[in-house]
């Protein structure tokens, strides 16, 4: 640090730091983070078929499988065969997790796979099932 001159003709140092730069990154930090959080909900990309039906609000966070244009299976965002899906699912249901489970597949998937893991999510146990489907948009009039 650079010695001042105060009025006696005595130098000292300038002790004081400056945390004005500091604070300007911080918030330039915590704005960035507040625009980037909401596009983090959904880490797989899926093109879900689109409907007219209105959204059910959940009591409960639901249990999510999902199955990919590529054909991977995940519970709740963690990739597994669909075996291990069903055992998972089983495992819930054995500790007694009566939730609703929601099956989001890609609209491309075929039809017989998607029937297939409802069938197994049936069979483990769990009643109450549920599509992720995407709103239809609304085409404007002529």
């Amino acid at each position: 640090m650079d010695p001042v001159e105060t009025g006696n003709s005595k130098k000292r140092l300038v002790s004081d730091i400056n945390v004005t730069p500091l604070v300007d990154v911080m918030l330039v930090l915590l704005i960035i983070f507040m625009i980037t959080a909401p596009m983090m909900t959904q880490g797989v990309d899926i093109n879900l078929p689109e409907t007219t039906a209105k959204p059910l609000q959940q009591e409960k966070t639901p249990i999510i499988v999902t199955i990919t244009k590529k054909g991977e299976f995940l519970l709740n965002n963690t990739k597994g065969t669909q075996a291990a899906i069903k055992q998972g699912l089983a495992n819930l249901a054995k500790k007694g997790a009566n939730e609703t489970v929601l099956l989001r597949a890609d609209k491309e998937v075929p039809y017989g796979l998607v029937v297939s893991l409802m069938s197994d999510i049936k069979a483990v146990g769990f009643d109450k099932l549920g599509m992720i489907t995407q709103p239809e948009i609304e085409k404007p009039k002529r």
